[in-house]
């Protein structure tokens, strides 16, 4: 009698496309910063224009946050990072 065996195949991962996630930097409004230092940081971090970096600020003060960037993580990180360097409270959500 002759037992006949298939060979195993292998698993191959999953080809799922990655999700990329609409990430975003809010900024969180404070006391200690003048509205022109963040409107000038915001600015500066973002490459948005004046209108749109006072837009933001004022969003933060009135609202107690905004979001000043959105993009791709890497872009997130680069933006939180010039703002806190500034002294500016900020986080990065995914």
């Amino acid at each position: 009698m002759t037992v006949e065996t298939k060979p195993k195949k292998k698993k191959t991962p999953s080809k799922k496309p990655k999700i990329k996630r609409p990430w975003k930097v809010v900024l969180y409004n404070d006391d200690i910063h003048s509205f022109d230092e963040v409107i000038l940081q915001v600015q500066k971090a973002t490459g948005c224009s004046l209108p749109e970096a006072t837009r933001i600020t004022m969003e933060a003060h009135f609202k107690g946050k905004a979001v000043a960037y959105t993009g791709e993580f890497i872009g997130c990180n680069k933006v939180a990072g010039i703002l806190r360097e500034a002294g500016l409270l900020v986080e990065i959500q995914g």
